[in-house]
């Protein structure tokens, strides 16, 4: 089940766009599974080996990088959204609304 999960997950996170942000509770309720935002965690956690998963573009439901000391480098997480546009000050992203996109169907 919980690589079923993990799939589910990623199909989700490589529909964010360039330039915007998720959280990771966001992706659950897309899923069904709205109290699953830690395991949502777990599974971007788990896809640092894949380039196919942006999972720097998904944050904490406040847009903090809560997963920030997952990411290789000190900074790698903000640099990665940075480059994408996304304007990040002290772990918190800028403007959340305005970059901020919801997951509408269920996988």
């Amino acid at each position: 089940m919980e690589e079923n999960f993990f799939e589910r997950v990623y199909t989700i996170a490589k529909q964010i766009p360039q330039g915007r942000v998720t959280s990771y509770g966001a992706i659950a309720k897309a899923l069904g599974t709205a109290r699953s935002a830690r395991m949502v965690g777990w599974a971007m956690n788990a896809s640092h080996n894949r380039d196919d998963v942006p999972a720097h573009r998904v944050v904490n439901r406040k847009g903090l990088l809560s997963g920030k000391h997952h990411f290789d480098g000190t900074n790698l997480m903000q640099q990665l959204l940075e480059n994408e546009g996304i304007k990040v000050v002290n772990n918190q992203i800028q403007d959340f609304e305005k970059v901020f996109w919801a997951p509408q169907l269920k996988v």
